[in-house]
């Protein structure tokens, strides 16, 4: 049977998830429309669209997130339908309601499923009725803080706090004794108001050694559910995803693999089939690396996941492929599957990366900024979903991950071989990323055997050597600053230090992580020498405009920000140095001349753009050294602030909700000089 599929479908989504599924959208022929913020205006799925509609300012709750607004967008453009991506109000009950009042069709599961499963206490209940294995814990509806620490003493320690409502790992906290439950109770519920706008909480078992394995299932209106195999997730980062691959290594390295594989999934459609769960949907369960056999239900996420490309990478219907996005049209569209479980088949492996804007170097800090020079991985098997153009603005307003890269090999250790070059081969210059992160992630030993467990990362993270930036880049970044500025208006103008006799030395200065280096260098024949800490380095240019230090050429990618930034890109390692001018070095000199040797600097800034969430001072209070002063959330995390010593604080007019940029002060401190010189 072959039912007509829609003539105009919205896409309300931004980023990498709009810009796939409007791809799809084109290819079955069906009009697009994406939505956007100010802050997207010029973004990818913009552009790609057959129509884009403004829906509101650069806050996601002015835009995204404004359900009004997108209700309108449909009514305005004549869509018939919504596809919801992930995130934002993919799993929102109350936008399901709205689309169903306004005769769109929600490109997702009916408003029953919707509500059982997007509240974690409620699905846990539900599905444990349905012979779904769930972790030990309590989870009922508006527990107290002290309802809460009452029960963890009979659950037993170590125990994990989560948010009833939401996702992605956020409000989500481990705890491991009862002295530091409150706080982190607290924290939580912060989190998860701010994040889901409910701050309900329940508690679990914490399961040491634990795997994550999450199983695709597809269901139509017809009553037919499938599982599409599984995926492990069980590389992450404070429970956020980080890499995520099919099938699970866990289960391909077992001799029961196959018949643990069959019970999950049997699991998983049990779990849908029970909510009469309706379009593409993952059921994720908890499993012990120690007993594979026991799995645990967690949660099932009511939409597309972003790790669904792995997926379809492997999965094969009677030997084609499966394009999730299409098939979750189609059923929307009131199409049958068309297919039984015996002709879903897996063949090879696949792996995804995230690439994020963060600084895992330092303690994963969001980076933001306007994309300077991108340059995507291709090739044989190898997949990047993507949202990435040169121009483009990073913003603090959404979630960091930039783009996934994804490869398939006829074994895992072809995929994580063709992934690694991949990521080795993308540059994304004007924010830093996590790449050289994920190409560290990928060369570990346990990685490599598909030894994994969620604290894996936690575990490693300490030993992880990040390359710094060395004398190599250091002179050719000196170079290419010279370079930029070549003689203009004849002789007497330029800037070269040309005179008569013997040319005078040209002085470049460099900071790089807040330490400062100066090269001078002279014009040679052939180039300049460059001397550094008192070594001298040659510099030639090379044809194609290349540059070789000491006869080496160096493949580094290059691009120039503001006029006082410089980046570096080199097999996924990639870093930003500021050039220091005259003003600058004269400015930060009269300030050390004023500062007091041994004191910290009095100013507290925000190392990001951001909004204040929290102001947990008053001015003029007594503060003592690392106390938390501002909390700042950028990119969907939380930032604290914390003063660098003892004294009294003053925070003007900063009030919860302002816009912060970035080194921006958003506190000074009036040392106390006898605890300074003590």
């Amino acid at each position: 049977m072959t039912t007509e599929l829609f003539d105009t479908v919205l896409v309300a989504n931004r980023g990498e998830i709009a810009v796939r599924v409007i791809r799809t959208l084109k290819r079955l022929g069906i009009r697009s429309v994406a939505v956007y913020s100010d802050a997207d205006a010029g973004a990818r799925h913009v552009r790609e669209a057959d129509i884009a509609l403004r829906v509101g300012a650069a806050p996601a709750a002015e835009s995204y997130l404004d359900i009004a607004s997108i209700i309108a967008a449909c009514r305005v453009s004549g869509a018939q339908a919504v596809h919801p991506g992930y995130g934002f109000l993919s799993e929102n009950v109350e936008f399901a309601r709205a689309c169903k009042d306004a005769g769109i069709a929600f490109i997702g599961p009916g408003v029953d499923a919707l509500l059982l499963m997007g509240d974690k206490i409620r699905s846990k209940n539900h599905v444990s009725a349905h012979d779904v294995p769930v972790t030990p814990g309590i989870a009922e509806p508006e527990l107290s803080d002290e309802e809460l620490i009452d029960a963890a003493e009979s659950i037993g320690f170590p125990v994990l706090i989560k948010p009833s409502a939401g996702g992605g790992g956020k409000g989500m906290v481990a705890v491991d004794s009862a002295q530091k439950l409150p706080a982190a109770l607290a924290s939580a519920r912060r989190t998860a108001l701010g994040s889901f706008g409910d701050d309900t909480l329940f508690l679990e078992r914490l399961v040491r050694a634990p795997r994550h394995i999450e199983v695709q299932i597809l269901a139509d209106t017809q009553g037919n559910t499938v599982h599409l195999g599984e995926r492990e997730c069980s590389l992450q980062r404070r429970h956020q995803k980080v890499i995520e691959e099919a099938p699970a290594p866990l289960l391909e390295n077992l001799d029961d693999g196959e018949r643990i594989r069959a019970e999950i999934g049997a699991a998983a459609v049990a779990a849908a089939r029970s909510v009469n769960y309706v379009g593409a949907g993952t059921v994720e369960f908890l499993v012990s690396d120690e007993a594979p056999g026991e799995f645990f239900f967690m949660e099932m996420n009511t939409r597309l996941q972003v790790e669904h490309p792995v997926t379809e990478e492997v999965v094969r219907i009677d030997g084609e492929r499966i394009d999730l996005v299409e098939a979750q049209v189609r059923i929307a569209a009131g199409e049958p599957l068309g297919f039984t479980q015996d002709q879903v088949s897996l063949h090879g492996h696949a792996i995804e990366a995230r690439v994020y804007a963060e600084d895992p170097a330092h303690d994963f800090m969001p980076s933001t900024g306007r994309l300077l020079r991108v340059l995507e991985p291709a090739g044989a098997h190898v997949r990047v979903d993507s949202s990435l153009d040169e121009g483009l603005e990073v913003s603090p307003h959404y979630d960091p991950m930039l783009a996934k890269v994804i490869a398939w090999g006829s074994n895992r250790d072809t995929a994580l071989a063709r992934l690694d070059r991949a990521l080795a081969d993308t540059v994304i210059l004007g924010v830093l990323t996590n790449i050289e992160y994920l190409r560290l992630l990928l060369a570990d030993p346990d990685v490599r055997t598909g030894t994994l467990d969620t604290t894996l990362i936690e575990r490693k993270m300490p030993d992880m050597a990040f390359r710094s930036v060395g004398a190599t880049e250091l002179v050719l970044a000196a170079a290419l600053e010279v370079g930029r500025h070549p003689a203009r208006g004849g002789t007497w103008r330029a800037g070269d230090s040309w005179r008569l006799g013997t040319p005078a030395a040209l002085a470049t200065t460099l900071e790089v992580d807040g330490r400062i280096f100066t090269l001078s260098s002279i014009p040679t024949d052939t180039g300049r020498t460059f001397t550094l800490e008192g070594r001298d380095y040659g510099v030639t240019r090379l044809p194609g405009g290349s540059v070789a230090v000491n006869g080496v050429r160096q493949p580094l990618a290059t691009a120039f920000g503001d006029d006082s930034t410089l980046w570096l890109s080199h097999d996924g390692w990639v870093t930003s140095l500021r050039i220091l001018d005259r003003q600058e070095l004269l400015r930060r000199e009269l300030a050390n001349r004023t500062h007091v040797p041994g004191e910290a600097s009095p100013d507290v800034r925000s190392p990001m753009p951001g909004t204040v969430i929290a102001v947990g001072v008053s001015d003029g209070q007594w503060v003592e050294a690392g106390e938390i002063l501002v909390t700042i959330e950028a990119m969907k995390m939380e930032h604290p602030m914390l003063s660098p010593g003892s004294g009294t604080v003053s925070i003007g007019r900063l009030r919860v909700g302002d816009l912060v940029k970035a080194n921006q002060v958003v506190a000074t401190l009036t040392y106390d000089t006898e605890a300074v010189q003590s």
